[in-house]
């Protein structure tokens, strides 16, 4: 390993240090209360918490959709708190990769099309993109299907098409939001084996859920209730609804 590649691995991915959002009144709501939070590389995170506890806040602080109110948010040592608009959202395409309950794949295009499109947003050269396309596909076991489109794939496989557009960029972190939510109980299976794998092999993941076996999955847990959060050394054996 390299001094180079030793220091980025010693850097956390996130660092909150009094991260808060509060939004204005009359009167103000304190969404997220002043917390502090790390994320080494390669760890494999939940967040969790029962509806209208805060969750949606810290995925789009997390995902550089929101700016915090207060405190400081470090992204791979990164301040993003001293960035502009256009470097936040350069730096939230090339550092995390994004995977929702619904997909969000477009419908016309095949698996291979779909995975391509993160490509064009980060700047890759064209004739570079289908072959890291078919790379992400192979990657999470849709080799075989680049070429088919969403509305002839199972939920399962559509949403590995969409964890491999969020690999394909290479991204520090992997952010989930309920990425089983639209799932039946072996497609569900399915797609956290597949997480299970990515921790396995070194990427940062960060999984916001209700699903206590979801949250079993992950090595440490991220509680949030009444915009407070709290963290724990272990997974959550038990989510309260």
């Amino acid at each position: 390993m390299t001094a180079d590649v030793a220091d980025r691995a010693a850097v956390p991915v996130i660092s909150f240090r009094g991260i808060g959002l509060t939004y204005p009144g009359p009167p103000p709501v304190e969404a997220l209360r002043p917390c502090d939070l790390t994320v080494d590389r390669g760890e494999f995170v939940a967040v969790v918490g029962p509806s209208g506890s805060g969750k949606s806040t810290f995925l789009n602080i997390a995902g550089l959709l929101d700016a915090p109110t207060s405190g400081t948010y470090a992204l791979d040592g990164i301040d993003t708190g001293a960035l502009r608009d256009a470097d936040r959202t350069s730096l939230r395409g090339l550092r995390i990769g994004f995977v929702f309950q619904s997909f969000h794949l477009l419908p016309q295009r095949s698996a291979l099309e779909n995975v391509m499109l993160a490509l064009v947003y980060d700047g890759t050269p064209k004739r570079e993109r289908a072959g890291r396309a078919r790379q992400a596909l192979t990657q999470v076991g849709l080799g075989h299907r680049v070429h088919a489109l969403p509305t002839r794939l199972s939920g399962g496989e559509r949403q590995r098409v969409a964890i491999a557009r969020a690999l394909v960029t290479e991204p520090s972190l992997l952010l989930c939001d309920e990425p089983t939510g639209n799932l039946d109980t072996a497609n569900a299976d399915s797609v956290l084996g597949l997480l299970d794998t990515l921790h396995n092999e070194g990427m940062t993941i960060l999984v916001i859920t209700h699903d206590p076996l979801v949250a079993a999955r992950a090595k440490r847990t991220v509680t949030i209730r009444d915009g407070v959060l709290s963290v724990s050394d272990t997974a959550m054996s038990q989510v309260e609804p």
